[in-house]
Parts: structure tokens; sequence; C-alpha cells
């Protein structure tokens, strides 16, 4: 038996999200990425598969280093050839990347110290079509100065309980950020946010009520009061999932509680 990680990107438009649906949606299959994958193990080696990803990403996000293990019932398969393999079996928009071993007792959930997101927004642009399912366009250019001086409150061990989505069932509202900034990529705005894990829908929240705290005028002592008010009511809107990619997952960080 070989525990095997894998790294995975996927275009989520098409995609009731990562975490697999066995239940029909008025009577079609519910696409999920995990799905998919699991029924192209099965596939290539015969016997039902579980992997175990890093994370849940919801409809409509996408992933450029989501990563899943699994438990490999043969070892004669070369870890290598994984990713060709399955990749001949998926659809176009779920590429699996990279394959390797790692130690029995790894968990791509339990075993990550952190998770990366990035969120891309177009100011006042219109998209590209090849670009339109990958970016949330704003009529307005931000202050990109004034979206960092809010975006470093969010450091540090907070109670993110203004961003979390009505029917997050966390036990504790609690994250650990280690970064959250802003930074142009061409003609992009891009939101990086780096925590050890994330209520539900938290960085659409965290991102919309930034741009929309800028373009009104606020301050980052008002972004604060949002952040310590542990209300959902004070934040703003929620931005769509098309802009929001999982960028990576870090395991060589400190542990700290999910």
């Amino acid at each position: 038996m070989a525990n095997i990680l894998l790294t995975i990107s996927y275009d989520g438009t098409d995609f009731c999200g990562w975490q697999r649906q066995d239940k029909s949606d008025k009577g079609k299959p519910v696409r999920t990425v995990q799905g998919l994958i699991e029924d192209a193990l099965e596939k290539m080696l015969g016997q039902k598969i579980k992997i175990y990803g890093s994370g849940r990403t919801d409809s409509g996000v996408h992933a450029r280093g989501q990563v899943a293990n699994f438990n490999c019932p043969f070892t004669s398969i070369p870890v290598q050839n994984f990713p060709r393999a399955l990749n001949g079996l998926l659809p176009g928009d779920i590429r699996l990347l990279k394959a390797e071993k790692v130690p029995e007792d790894f968990n791509s959930r339990f075993s990550a110290t952190s998770r990366t997101y990035r969120y891309f927004i177009l100011p006042a642009e219109i998209p590209f079509a090849s670009e339109s399912r990958y970016v949330w366009a704003i009529p307005n250019k931000p202050n990109v100065s004034i979206l960092n001086e809010m975006a470093a409150v969010l450091q540090g061990e907070l109670d993110c309980a203004t961003f979390a989505a009505s029917g997050d069932m966390s036990l504790s509202t609690y994250r650990y950020i280690d970064k959250a900034h802003f930074f142009m990529q061409d003609n992009k705005l891009v939101f990086e946010i780096e925590a050890n894990a994330f209520l539900w829908k938290m960085v659409r929240s965290v991102t919309g009520t930034l741009i929309q705290m800028e373009q009104k005028g606020f301050s980052a002592k008002d972004f604060e009061k949002v952040v310590k008010s542990c209300n959902r009511k004070c934040a703003g809107t929620t931005a769509p999932a098309k802009g929001l990619f999982l960028w990576s997952v870090q395991f060589d960080g400190i542990r700290r509680h999910v």
C-alpha cells in the first residue's frame, strides 16, 4: 500500500464544488472534482478509491494547486505514471499536475499548515471572453495603497465570524492569517491571502467587503471595526466565485488549530 499525493488544477466553472455528492440534482448526476477523480482512479485501479483533499472549494471556485492523497493498493505502479494515465480518463477542466509518494500518516487536510488563495479582479475594463470566467470585473480602479492598509488588519489570530457565510459548521470561527495583501499583475488586481484554514465563503466575503469599503471611502480603522464586530451583517458584498483560485497548499509551516 502506497500513500500518493496528487497536485491538481481545475476550472471550477462547471463543477458543484470539490466534494463528492452522490445525490442527484433533479435526476442528473452532480458533477464534482473529487467525484470525477475517484471515478477515474476506480477505472485505472479496478476498485473504489477515496481521495482526501486539503479542503473544499465551492461551486465555481478554481484551483491551481489543490492537493489530495489516497492509498494506492498497488505498489508496482510507478508514481510518475499517475498524472498521464489519469488525465487520459478525466475531462479537460481537471488536470493532474504531479504525483508523489508521501509517508503513511500523511493527510492532505490534517498535515497542511496553511492554504493560499488568490482572487483576481479586473478594474474598469471589459474582460476578454477568454478570461471572463476567471475574473471579477468592477467599474472603478481602487486605490491599492488604501486596500493594503485595510488588508493589514488581517494579521495573526483573529475571530473571523464577520466573514462566515450563514450555515458555516466550523467549531471555531478563529483563524490564523499569515498574510493578506493586494498587488497588480498586468492589468489585474490580485488579492492574496494565506491562513491555516478558512471559514465557508470567507475569502469571497473578505474580498467583497474590502473592495466595497475602499470604493465608498472607508479607512483601515473602519475595516478593523467591521472585523471586530463579529457580525455578518457588518460585512459587505460577497465577491463572485469565478475570481477565486486555491493557489497553493503549504506543509512546511507551523501547525495551528483548524
